[in-house]
């Protein structure tokens, strides 16, 4: 297996590993501190940008697996027409095990990819219903008048994984353009007053003088 194949293989047992995190049965405090964090990270938010580039990649060779192993077949299906009945095409014990290999290769090659791009769709169906899920059970909570509900974060305002984390990152960030902004006019308002004396006070000499 080459490289980024084991690479698909390790994200697609990242995958595994991480849908049996959300589906495993957890207190409803921990799970909503769960989905809070998750949401409001921007650690989260870079990484799942980091993924949706990877899983174009993942899409890339999936679909070039999906072409090797139509071409394999189109290969053997000539062998097998031209085999056995006088044509000129025989295909040998050593060359039959060669094709067959590569077709074993390119199917394993485009069920991995499948299914890990499967099991990302999956991943963000889960996540989705799971946080519908704990707001719906917040709502009654808090109609119930639970004081675990009261303390901490509310759900209501969560969103995609990572999203608001993202927001935060875009604000801080739009923040520290309007600093450096403030700087630039600041530093043009100084440069701009020091021009202002330097032309006063050539003025002002020759009056002295008379």
């Amino acid at each position: 297996m080459t490289l980024y194949y084991s690479l698909v293989f390790l994200l697609l047992v990242t995958e595994m590993l991480i849908f049996l995190a959300l589906i495993v049965p957890l207190p409803f405090t921990w799970r909503r501190k769960l989905f809070t964090f998750i949401s409001e990270s921007p650690i989260i938010a870079k990484l799942q940008y980091g993924m949706k580039i990877t899983f174009i990649f993942i899409l890339i060779l999936f679909i070039d697996s999906v072409n090797r192993v139509y071409r394999v077949q189109v290969e053997l299906a000539a062998f097998a027409k031209n085999d056995g009945r006088g044509g000129p095409v025989a295909m040998g014990g050593s060359e039959r095990m060669e094709v067959q290999a590569r077709k074993f290769y390119s199917q394993r090659n485009m069920y991995l990819c499948g299914f890990t791009l499967f099991l990302s769709l999956i991943l963000n169906r889960t996540y989705v219903m799971i946080l519908d899920v704990l707001r719906l059970e917040e709502q009654v909570k808090q109609m119930k008048g639970d004081p675990a509900v009261k303390s901490g974060k509310s759900l209501q305002e969560a969103g995609n994984v990572g999203e608001i984390g993202a927001l935060k990152e875009e604000l801080a960030k739009k923040d520290r353009d309007m600093e450096n902004l403030k700087k630039q006019v600041e530093n043009m308002q100084n440069e701009y007053n020091r021009m202002g004396d330097q032309v006063s006070g050539s003025g002002a000499a020759p009056r002295k003088g008379q």
